[in-house]
């Protein structure tokens, strides 16, 4: 990569008035705030439509698109909704509002479906002919709404187990339900792609996350059982987590189900190289959550309540790391090697040649030696303040460990408190990284009530949002200052 800087600012952030950060004006605005400040990288959390926990690492698809980030307004001056219709979700709180988008913004953009002309229909269908996941996906939504959104693994044997007059059957009565989530991905899609086309002509490249896993509660899971390691009743023998770390003294129990790498490796990994590819559509730079399950997974029995019993399985390694770029020569990779590394993580990020991730928040333990102190790097890794798992900067002084942060200023000699978040960002700037991503928060010099996600917490995350008028031109020029300062 380019020596380069980026900001970290997830699409549910961005401000507006229906509930949720959307594909709107407001995310065509913080493109130009990028553009201003000099920036060259977008990073965004995954966009899937997200489960129980409302976290986009929990999703319903792999392949696609949050309805939630569908941009009303457009489709109001398309004249497929009006004003009036949109009332229920008229609102510019703070934190994204679930529960009112649960309960209303589907049935909005089934007003948007019904008014719909037979050639944006027609368009939708063809948009499903050239996606092969897609008629999967609007099955299986469309059999949750049936199933009062019960997961596949709690439905009926015949459809659960995909017997295929079953299927067929319900093909046939959820026709126009299917349609429908069709519909609604073809219309989700067309405005990402316009917004990343934006960014990408206004020089700004997209890094987006791949989950290493996927939900049990998914079309992916449901549709392609084999690739899973289930037993005959396609029940998980073991699930995903990590053990306990930083992070959680009971580790983290994600409850995923685990991929049969085996089989997968039958016929050369097909089912990733295919997500792969879906990922690569939507970003310039794919970042894979959790790389050092590609060298070795952490698989706890299906039946504990904590991470903590476990047993480390090798993962498929450089092997499945070659078939990828076998496909996608010139395909673009942050490796994700945060947690419990041992040699051959480390081994295996060489030889793939990925950059990682340096979190300065991760630097300053009571050692002083750590491998995220900037002094260490080479330029082949992405230097972080903290990712969206972490506390905000301003958080992390208030209330982190004090020895920690004491040492940050005095490796960054930073004399008043007042100064360090940007201290840090100075820091992360003027290393040798090739590239530094901080959180929008630590621009905006924010605290705790602004933090992303606090891992090992099951509800009431991924709500923060920014205000509407946080993006100032001061706040562009004071970056870009920065930014031309060491290079970026």
């Amino acid at each position: 990569m380019e020596r380069a800087s980026g900001i970290l600012l997830p699409v549910f952030s961005l401000p507006g008035e229906y509930g949720i950060g959307t594909f709107g004006k407001e995310a065509y605005k913080f493109v130009d705030f990028l553009k201003k400040s000099k920036q060259k990288y977008w990073q965004v959390l995954p966009l899937g439509e997200t489960g129980c926990g409302n976290s986009p690492y929990s999703s319903y698809s792999t392949f696609a698109l949050n309805p939630y980030f569908i941009d009303l307004d457009e489709l109001i001056n398309e004249g497929l909704l009006t004003k009036d219709d949109c009332k229920c979700l008229d609102t510019d709180e703070k934190y994204v509002d679930y529960e009112r988008l649960d309960k209303h913004k589907l049935d909005v953009l089934r007003t948007a479906y019904k008014n719909a002309d037979s050639e944006l229909l027609s368009l939708s269908k063809e948009f499903e002919k050239e996606n092969i996941w897609l008629h999967s996906y609007a099955l299986y939504m469309a059999l949750k709404e049936e199933f009062n959104m019960l997961p596949w693994n709690e439905w009926q044997d015949n459809i659960r187990l995909k017997n295929k007059e079953t299927v067929a059957y319900y093909e046939n009565l959820l026709s126009d339900k299917i349609r429908f989530y069709v519909f609604v991905q073809y219309i989700a899609f067309s405005q990402w792609n316009r917004l990343k086309k934006y960014a990408n002509d206004n020089g700004i490249k997209i890094i987006g996350d791949l989950p290493i896993y996927v939900a049990m509660d998914s079309a992916d899971v449901w549709a392609e059982t084999e690739n899973f390691a289930f037993d005959k009743n396609y029940k998980p023998l073991d699930v995903a987590g990590v053990p306990p770390d930083y992070f959680s003294e009971e580790g983290q129990l994600w409850g995923n189900p685990l991929y049969d790498w085996d089989k997968m490796k039958e016929d050369g990994y097909g089912w990733w190289i295919r997500r792969i590819d879906g990922a690569n559509k939507l970003f310039d730079i794919i970042r894979i959550d959790h790389f050092r399950g590609l060298s070795a997974y952490w698989a706890v029995p299906s039946d504990e309540k904590t991470a903590k019993n476990g047993e480390w399985r090798k993962g498929p390694g450089i092997d499945f790391i070659n078939r990828m770029k076998g496909w996608f020569g010139g395909i673009n990779i942050i490796a994700e090697d945060l947690g419990i590394l041992d040699d051959d993580v480390r081994e295996l990020l060489k030889q793939s040649g990925f950059p990682g991730m340096k979190v300065l928040e991760f630097a300053f333990d009571s050692s002083r030696n750590s491998d995220y102190l900037p002094h260490k790097y080479d330029r082949n890794c992405v230097c972080y303040c903290g990712t969206h798992d972490n506390a905000t900067l301003k958080e992390w002084l208030t209330e982190g460990d004090k020895e920690e942060t004491d040492f940050a200023k005095e490796y960054f000699r930073i004399d008043d408190n007042s100064n360090f978040n940007y201290g840090i960002i100075f820091g992360g700037m003027a290393s040798v990284a090739d590239l530094f991503v901080a959180q929008m928060q630590d621009y905006l010099e924010l605290g705790g009530e602004s933090r992303t996600n606090i891992p090992g917490k099951a509800f009431g995350n991924w709500k923060w949002r920014m205000e509407k008028q946080a993006c100032t031109d001061e706040l562009a020029e004071k970056i870009a200052k920065i930014t031309e300062l060491y290079g970026r």
